[in-house]
């Protein structure tokens, strides 16, 4: 019989899922009031046709907007100066459309919009950490990309980049969104090295939950449909965008393997808010405070590495207790088998074999979507003993086995 361990599930969006429910976003905002601060990245949605017929409807539902754009991942100085303009203006809702770093940008000011705090007072790990009053503006949050799983979550990621640089989360469970809109159609201006970097983010945010210490079997659930519709769409989608949707009997179904990513991306959004992640994000967030490196490219790179370290450990874990009668695999083992097997869409692998065949395949797509390497970014040897010092944050906590600094080391040097 199974036995289902005690866990817990926060509250997540309500979702909207398919191709052009965007058409339904000025009837949602209309819900909450009459004024929306809409927003969006610095130009890439203002180019295409959703821009002008949001607009368009906005204005037909009798709805006043502000309009404030997003270049790059938000700093906490910026969030504070928009808050601050934007503070007295009666807004009702947060309308953010746009990639993670827009609708991050969203979350924080759609919970400093009705409070006089800097965001400095609520990030964790720094400064004073007050607890967070609200209350918060309601959120509709609308990806235009598929990576980060922003759109149903309840931290907002703010960086501040440099020496004494650091990326943290403002969260807070009102911040979730109200909405989440996953309108795949958004999708189909995304460039080649946006559609790899977001989807190994997704990827990596599957796989890091799905073996995380806190795993349940709700997110175990989410993750493996996730993980499913990354098998069959990544790949085929990236293909797809390197021939300008010409037609490579290899690439599939476009607008499939758009909406397929954009599920998996939700989904990772999911998994990650209750469960948290791992070795992967431990080191991605000191590498995107010190360096100018993509959140979706630092998990691209090192996916496959940290996946590998893991289960080194692991396995050298199994066998110092391989002389105690009846030693079952550790959990995670045998997770990262299963992950294995259903990346390659064979189940009638053994644990080893799995694991080998997942470690193949994230390595092979880490090269076939030519993921830069670390060194790409300025980082060089003499920078890792910075990176290990300041890559203990709540990730780490949850990954599957404690890696030790040498460890982490190694893995950075490997990828540089």
């Amino acid at each position: 019989m199974t036995q289902i361990p005690a866990f817990s599930f926060g509250h997540v969006p309500s979702i909207v899922f398919g191709a052009g429910t965007r058409a339904q976003l000025p009837t949602l905002a209309a819900r909450y009031g009459n004024t929306v601060l809409l927003v969006t990245g610095k130009q890439a949605l203002q180019r295409t046709p959703a821009w002008p017929e949001l607009l368009t409807g906005l204005q037909a539902a009798g709805l006043q907007w502000r309009h404030v754009t997003i270049d790059g991942e938000p700093s906490p100085s910026r969030m504070d100066a928009l808050s601050s303009q934007h503070r007295e203006a009666g807004i009702d809702v947060v309308l953010a459309i746009g990639g993670g770093s827009v609708l991050d940008a969203g979350k924080a000011l759609a919970g400093l919009l009705r409070v006089p705090n800097s965001v400095m007072d609520f990030l964790e790990g720094v400064g004073p950490e007050l607890p967070y009053p609200g209350p918060a503006v309601p959120l509709i949050a609308v990806p235009t990309t598929a990576g980060t799983g922003s759109e149903a979550t309840k931290n907002a990621v703010l960086s501040q980049q440099g020496e004494g640089g650091f990326k943290k989360s403002f969260r807070h469970d009102t911040l979730v969104p109200a909405y989440a809109v996953v309108d795949p159609d958004l999708l189909a201006s995304c460039p080649q090295a946006l559609i790899a970097a977001n989807g190994m983010d997704a990827l990596t945010q599957l796989l890091e939950s799905y073996v995380s210490t806190r795993a349940n079997p709700i997110t175990d659930a989410l993750a493996m449909s996730g993980l499913r519709a990354v098998r069959d769409s990544l790949i085929g989608w990236y293909q797809g965008a390197s021939n300008q949707g010409a037609s490579d009997p290899d690439a599939g179904d476009q607008a499939q393997h758009r909406a397929n990513m954009a599920y998996a991306a939700m989904l990772s959004g999911i998994t990650l808010a209750q469960v948290g992640l791992g070795s992967v994000h431990g080191l991605a967030a000191p590498l995107g405070a010190f360096f100018p490196m993509p959140h979706g490219v630092v998990c691209g790179t090192l996916v496959a590495a940290c996946t590998r370290a893991n289960i080194r450990l692991l396995q050298a874990q199994q066998g110092a207790h391989a002389a105690e009668a009846a030693t079952p695999s550790h959990s995670a083992l045998w997770r990262y088998a299963h992950a294995g097997k259903v990346l390659v869409n064979d189940m009638r692998l053994t644990e080893q074999q799995g694991l080998e065949a997942l470690c193949a395949t994230l390595e092979a797509w880490t090269t076939a979507m030519q993921l830069p390497g670390l060194s790409a970014f300025g980082m060089s040897a003499a920078d890792i003993p910075r990176v290990v010092a300041n890559c203990r944050g709540s990730s780490m906590k949850t990954n599957p086995i404690v890696l030790g600094d040498d460890e982490v080391a190694a893995i950075l040097h490997e990828r540089l």
